[in-house]
């Protein structure tokens, strides 16, 4: 799958992860960039999708996709 287009903004790697570099690169791996990569599992990639930038919680992981589905279930 193509890097996700949200990746080079994404408040999460650039707030939330940037003392977690290692880290960072595990999730990035899982959702966002590289060839088994599945941005479409990204709880944040699946908010972004719908409502776009402003409707993503800042605290919300990408491992969150349950709650993105509530999220989404009451806009």
């Amino acid at each position: 799958m193509a890097d996700c287009e949200c990746l080079p903004k994404c408040p999460f790697f650039h707030d939330q992860m940037s003392n977690m570099p290692s880290t960072a690169e595990l999730v990035k791996k899982q959702y966002c960039s590289g060839p088994n990569a599945d941005n479409m599992k990204c709880a944040r990639h699946m908010v972004f999708v719908v409502l776009g930038r402003d409707g993503v919680p800042s605290d919300l992981y990408p491992s969150e996709a349950g709650r993105a589905d509530r999220i989404l279930a009451g806009r």
